[in-house]
């Protein structure tokens, strides 16, 4: 299987605070991958150091070593137009669906916006509008509303609909259902599964939450400190883990029923695989 997204001994830090203040290391020598259609859930407590990475993958944040390879292409130093050229490929949800929106933009400027600065004609746009209402589960109706007027789970589908707009094939979900309460957390989850089996979009799952990350992703990343202390496949790391600090984080989100997750990650990952195997096929 192809590698869509290779991240190598990357590094990333900041100036430091203050006169002769040292450089703050948010990231030492970090190492990732994602393939197509894959979720890597990548978890840690607050400070660890997994938004930074999220944030340089995105062209958010300084890379001061390594590199970060998508698609076969460095990508680790581009220029903002050539960011922008990436942004079809590469796109994001964050984790306020409150503050991630603009008010004053009715929900149909909003997911046209990405379409039309790509030149798509307003009638088309429209129309494709429409589809990632239906989409993400929201009536046609909804277009015309403003964000203000939408539930925090509503709003959160409105921004899933905003990142799938031009068809990326990677998103990068920081933290997207931390905002949420429990139940619609689950049905916000179980939404970003539907859209993977459907379209075949991977996703960087980033969460604080094993429980969460758990729930949804395919191999599973631990930071700690700005590095990486355990990766592997999700079953493993959320179930049986070896790093000391993910047996704590373990033991703060017990697995409920540890042999219905088994077996619903195994059915996604056998899709996964004949989905695959269909595309080398053709």
């Amino acid at each position: 299987m192809s590698t869509l997204l290779e991240v190598t001994d990357l590094e990333v830090a900041y100036p430091g605070k203050g006169f002769r203040a040292k450089p703050f290391q948010a990231l030492k020598g970090v190492s990732i991958d994602i393939k197509p259609g894959e979720t890597v859930g990548l978890v840690g407590e607050s400070g660890s150091g997994k938004t930074t990475l999220g944030r340089a993958v995105l062209g958010l944040a300084p890379v001061t070593g390594g590199s970060i390879v998508y698609d076969g292409h460095d990508i680790s130093h581009l220029h903002r137009k050539q960011r922008r050229q990436l942004a079809s490929e590469i796109q994001v949800v964050f984790q306020d669906p409150y503050s991630s929106l603009n008010p004053s933009l009715t929900i149909e400027q909003i997911l046209s916006e990405p379409l039309t600065a790509r030149g798509v004609a307003g009638k088309t746009a429209r129309g494709r509008v429409r589809d990632l209402l239906d989409g993400v589960g929201l009536p046609a109706d909804a277009a015309h509303r403003l964000p203000r007027e939408f539930s925090g789970g509503q709003r959160q589908r409105v921004a899933i609909a905003r990142a799938l707009a031009l068809d990326p094939k990677l998103i990068v979900c920081d933290e997207p259902v931390s905002a949420l309460d429990l139940s619609t957390q689950a049905r916000v989850l179980d939404l970003f599964i539907e859209i993977q089996e459907r379209t075949g979009v991977a996703y960087l799952f980033i969460s604080h939450d094993l429980a969460v990350v758990r729930h949804i992703s395919h191999r599973v990343a631990v930071m700690y400190r700005g590095e990486l202390v355990e990766t592997g496949d999700g079953d493993q790391v959320t179930a049986r883990p070896e790093h000391p600090y993910t047996q704590r984080l373990f033991l703060a989100a017990p697995v409920p029923n540890p042999d219905h997750q088994r077996d619903r990650r195994a059915a996604r990952r056998a899709l996964l695989d004949a989905q695959i195997a269909e595309g080398a096929a053709a």
